[in-house]
């Protein structure tokens, strides 16, 4: 069974019950379950092949909806801000065509179309179109994001060493191609005026 950590919970509308939001960092996957006993952030719950959730061996619910990278496309053509984006729409990721699609680290490589557009920019845009907020989609996505490295045998510092020190080139930059259909929530939670102006007059030209 798929083994996925709890990351938001809120009651049913008449209170009888609860409805969460778990996350999965080995194939990004979203989910929503509906239980009969309260859970806490970071509890760890398995969904069978029946639709029922589990915890600690016991059925305590049932999936409401899942969310899966099937049919997600990752575009490398474009200038991206901050590295990562997102559609609107949720259907396309992107990755700044100058970042590099692969790290080496120590003995070990790290797909960063997988790390960084699929467990981190695929999650946290997953969690922005369910209502919350960019901070906390963000916070999410980075566990996700670590969750994933460290399961490939690359400590965190190691990786972010690495990620930084690129994404302080593409952040150097002039975008001067960006997606006419990029999501702008980072950028507007930011306030980034200047990055937003050189965003939109990029998509112009």
């Amino acid at each position: 069974m798929e083994e996925f950590i709890v990351v938001e919970q809120s009651k049913t509308p008449d209170g009888k019950a609860f409805i969460n939001a778990a996350v999965n960092f080995v194939r990004p996957t979203y989910i929503k379950v509906n239980t009969d006993i309260q859970l806490k952030f970071d509890d760890r719950i398995q969904v069978d092949e029946e639709k029922n959730v589990i915890k600690d061996g016991q059925k305590i619910g049932a999936l409401m909806q899942t969310k899966t990278d099937a049919d997600i496309i990752i575009s490398t053509e474009y200038d991206i801000k901050y590295t990562g984006g997102y559609s609107v729409d949720g259907k396309k990721i992107y990755i700044d065509r100058d970042f590099p699609k692969q790290l080496s680290i120590g003995d070990k490589t790290i797909d960063c179309l997988a790390s960084i557009g699929l467990h981190h920019e695929l999650v946290e845009k997953w969690l922005i179109d369910d209502t919350y907020t960019y901070p906390y989609a963000h916070k999410i996505a980075t566990m996700v994001e670590r969750a994933y490295v460290e399961s490939q045998g690359v400590t965190w510092d190691e990786y972010s060493k690495e990620v930084n020190k690129n994404l302080s080139i593409v952040s150097s930059k002039k975008a001067e191609r960006s997606p006419v259909d990029l999501d702008m929530s980072p950028y507007v939670y930011d306030r980034d005026i200047g990055v937003i102006s050189e965003i939109r007059k990029s998509q112009l030209e």
